[in-house]
């Protein structure tokens, strides 16, 4: 899943220029429900659906397509930037379009071959639930297939194949064939934001993904 992918799961920030007219967010609320007693604050674990087009209206990815919202905590960096300031104080139930500028995306690297450099963001979203329980899973623990609580490049590239392809043996959508095509230099642009120190792996530390205290 994209997303899970490259929002949540590596947070791969965008660069802190713009190569658009865009430079700020715009949040243009859609609807909301009426009896909102609670709206959504830094560190609330976020339920959403969503789907995120380019400029041009080319979508790029989708939770509706495979009807499986996607959930994170809001505010502590494992999305891009325009989400953590786009989706505060919002209620259950409420819809948002969000343009987000490149400095508050993916910047100038861009990410794989689906999203360009310095590429303006689009998404339509709807808040399906907001919890207060941290992520449970352990991203880290997940991607280190051999326990040596370091991440290879190759680690890190089975365990996004593994999020990319459906286990039930579905056929892979056109949007998930082109990431696969840019596999490698997704894999390379995490290494190069993951890995602090440049000595090939990812530490525990160096991390930034959802993870636990205890290894």
């Amino acid at each position: 899943m994209m997303l899970r992918c490259m929002l949540a799961v590596l947070a791969l920030a965008g660069t802190t220029l713009a190569g658009s007219e865009v430079t700020e967010l715009k949040v243009d609320v859609v609807s909301v429900p009426e009896g909102c007693t609670t709206k959504s604050k830094h560190g609330d674990m976020l339920t959403m659906h969503y789907t995120g087009t380019l400029d041009d209206g080319q979508k790029f990815d989708s939770s509706y397509d495979r009807d499986q919202p996607f959930t994170f905590q809001v505010g502590v960096g494992q999305v891009i930037k325009g989400w953590d300031q786009g989706l505060l104080d919002m209620c259950v139930g409420e819809k948002r379009k969000l343009t987000i500028p490149s400095s508050l995306g993916y910047g100038e690297r861009g990410a794989g071959n689906v999203i360009p450099p310095n590429a303006v963001l689009h998404f339509e979203v709807e808040l399906i639930n907001i919890g207060d329980s941290p992520p449970t899973t352990n991203v880290f623990k997940e991607i280190d297939a051999d326990k040596d609580n370091m991440l290879s490049r190759e680690e890190v590239s089975d365990y996004l194949k593994k999020q990319m392809v459906p286990s039930d043996g579905a056929e892979i959508s056109e949007d998930v064939r082109q990431i696969l095509e840019g596999h490698d230099k997704l894999v390379e642009e995490i290494f190069q934001h993951e890995d602090k120190d440049k000595n090939g792996f990812i530490s525990h530390e160096e991390f930034s993904g959802p993870k636990h205290d205890e290894l």
